[in-house]
């Protein structure tokens, strides 16, 4: 979409006065800790792209407050690289792959231009764990990031628990309801037949050497559980739990820019999720 496209769908720019006081009337607020998802071109043109975006999501939560995304790493070796290539192959990526290094590997590119731009902040702190990894910025970055863990890094202290205990908030600005990424940590938590995991591994960094480990995870990808009997063919889950999830009454919707948008409280994303695994998947 180019420039003037954009500006039509906006009404003219979107500066960052505008998405503050905008953000403001949804119900973002001072000394929050916000996990956010944004597709930039929903929201019209935005002047100064991601630099004005989180500044202005700074100027509403305050020093008080914490931006956080989800990052992952853009060149992580494929999952099936043991397993489907030749070893010759294998060798070589083993002997020279680069590990994962939380100041230089690049978010994945498919979680849009924020990820990167807020993991490459000044002051902004990103967890160790390479295929999950998170970044934040702000007073309770560095509780929410510290010590990731290496196993089941979307369930209990991970990063994503860590923002519900501290009463956190989910923001999908412009974002599909699709991407509501703490609903990873609800298929962690529930208790239902069928789940899926996945090993695989990647290199890391331990006392500055480049090492291989092994990682054991809920399948992020495909999803954890097989959701065939209740989400229809081409729905991404994640869409109709979202869905479910506003009908009860929780959550906001509200007009950024042009992009609809909606606040949820990542506790209420997690126990809704949960009870909604574990009902409709027995």
């Amino acid at each position: 979409m180019d420039e003037a496209e954009l500006l039509k769908r906006s009404g003219g720019p979107v500066t960052r006065g505008r998405l503050a006081r905008e953000l403001r009337a949804l119900g973002l607020g001072a000394g929050d800790v916000v996990m956010f998802h944004t597709q930039m071109s929903a929201i019209g043109y935005v002047a100064g792209g991601p630099q004005t975006l989180i500044g202005a999501l700074g100027d509403v939560v305050g020093e008080h407050g914490t931006l956080m995304v989800t990052c992952g790493w853009n060149d992580a070796p494929p999952y099936e690289w043991t397993t489907d290539w030749p070893e010759e192959w294998q060798d070589a990526l083993r002997a020279e792959h680069p590990a994962y290094d939380p100041d230089l590997s690049e978010a994945d590119h498919n979680n849009g231009r924020l990820p990167e731009a807020l993991r490459r902040w000044p002051g902004a702190v990103r967890s160790r764990h390479p295929d999950a990894s998170f970044a934040a910025l702000g007073a309770a970055a560095e509780a929410l990031m510290a010590d990731h863990p290496w196993d089941d890094p979307h369930g209990p202290d991970s990063p994503l628990a860590r923002l519900v205990a501290q009463d956190g908030r989910v923001l999908l600005l412009g974002a599909p309801l699709d991407s509501l990424t703490l609903l990873h940590h609800a298929e962690a938590l529930a208790d239902a037949p069928g789940k899926r995991f996945v090993d695989y591994e990647q290199p890391v960094l331990e006392g500055g050497e480049r090492v291989w480990r092994r990682f054991h995870d809920i399948d992020s990808s495909d999803g954890a559980f097989d959701y065939s009997s209740v989400v229809p063919d081409g729905v991404w889950p994640f869409e109709v739990i979202a869905r479910d999830l506003l009908a009860t009454g929780k959550g906001v919707r509200g007009l950024v820019g042009a992009a609809e948008s909606h606040l949820f409280e990542a506790r209420d994303v997690v126990e809704f999720g949960v009870a909604w695994m574990e009902e409709k998947l027995r």
